[in-house]
């Protein structure tokens, strides 16, 4: 993975997401430590990197270890004990609380969401102090999520997308992107790759 990583930041990628759970912290700081000898980079400041607040650290108390956790992931392995009563319950007031006194202490540029409906952005902006920067949300040309988007795009907060290409293999989403024959038309007559003409 860090190798991959690596040559995403020598073709020019800057933004990264990432998660402890998905074991790509190590290897993401590794990459950036080898862009940064290498001259890719100057600067971890050129990079927007993105991580994730697992469901059982979606407590008050649990928020700045979790994130100092991810700013000094040490070589190792890892581990998610998730337990059902940790995953479902959440005060939102409060674990947003503790992500605006991160945000407040300089430990991170930004705070966002992942996953958030209309309706659960309506909740978090009646009480938050700091507006949520990017709502993180699966989609794609098949899934366009409009309503969604012009909801955030009405308050303030960018949207990013994951699985632009689908979620082939996976129980959520839609994964029918890469087959679409509308997609396959317009790439053909392009000379791209599907791929191409999404981004």
């Amino acid at each position: 993975m860090r190798e991959s990583i690596l040559r995403a930041i020598q073709l020019g990628y800057r933004h990264f997401d990432s998660a402890a759970l998905y074991q790509s912290e190590q290897p993401l700081g590794e990459a950036i430590a080898e862009a940064i000898d290498k001259g890719f980079i100057t600067s971890r400041d050129q990079l927007f990197i993105t991580s994730k607040l697992w469901c059982s650290d979606a407590h008050h108390d649990r928020v700045l270890p979790a994130l100092q956790n991810s700013l000094h992931t040490a070589p190792g392995k890892y581990e998610f004990p998730v337990k059902k009563e940790d995953v479902v319950p959440m005060d939102l007031k409060s674990v947003w609380e503790a992500m605006e006194e991160c945000k407040n202490s300089g430990l991170t540029k930004s705070i966002g969401v992942s996953n958030f409906s209309c309706q659960k952005l309506q909740r978090l902006l009646a009480t938050a102090k700091i507006p949520p920067a990017v709502n993180q949300v699966e989609m794609n040309p098949l899934w366009q999520q409009k309503k969604l988007r012009e909801f955030c795009e009405r308050n303030g907060i960018h949207v990013t997308a994951y699985s632009p290409l689908g979620a082939k293999g996976t129980i959520w989403g839609c994964s029918q992107v890469m087959g679409c024959q509308v997609l396959n038309d317009i790439a053909k007559a392009r000379q791209k790759t599907i791929a191409q003409v999404i981004f």
